[in-house]
């Protein structure tokens, strides 16, 4: 089974504002080579979740997670995503469609923003810190 992952962004009009997202997912590409790795934007960047799960399908992929890069799960995650990905499977009924939660909401993301907005700000760490402190992994 080929596995395949969507990090799914919002999208802007500023083609620049989505150099961190590309940062991102050519990490995952680095840190997973087993699976094919596509960025996709919900609205006013191409290409979009139904793009690029296309594109998956058709490379082979078996089993796709989409992975909403998103800080919350509002509207878009909670109504807009599920409706694609429900068109998804309809389209490719081969295909093992998985929606995660918004990536900001995991430990890991909300760990990484208290540490950056810390020495961002110049507060530092205790020697005895540790990026998962206090959160459930």
């Amino acid at each position: 089974m080929s596995r395949g992952v969507v990090l799914l962004a919002h999208g802007a009009r500023d083609p620049a504002w989505a150099a961190p997202f590309e940062a991102v997912a050519a990490r995952v590409r680095a840190r997973a080579p087993e699976a094919v790795v596509r960025l996709a934007f919900l609205e006013l960047m191409a290409p979009s979740l139904a793009d690029a799960g296309a594109e998956l399908a058709s490379l082979g992929c078996t089993r796709i997670d989409v992975v909403p890069v998103f800080l919350g799960g509002g509207g878009h995650v909670r109504r807009d995503v599920p409706a694609q990905i429900a068109a998804l499977r309809d389209g490719q009924p081969g295909v093992t469609w998985t929606l995660h939660g918004a990536l900001g909401e995991t430990p890991h993301v909300i760990a990484a923003l208290a540490d950056a907005a810390i020495d961002l700000a110049g507060l530092g760490f205790s020697p005895a810190h540790h990026p998962l402190d206090g959160l459930a992994t």
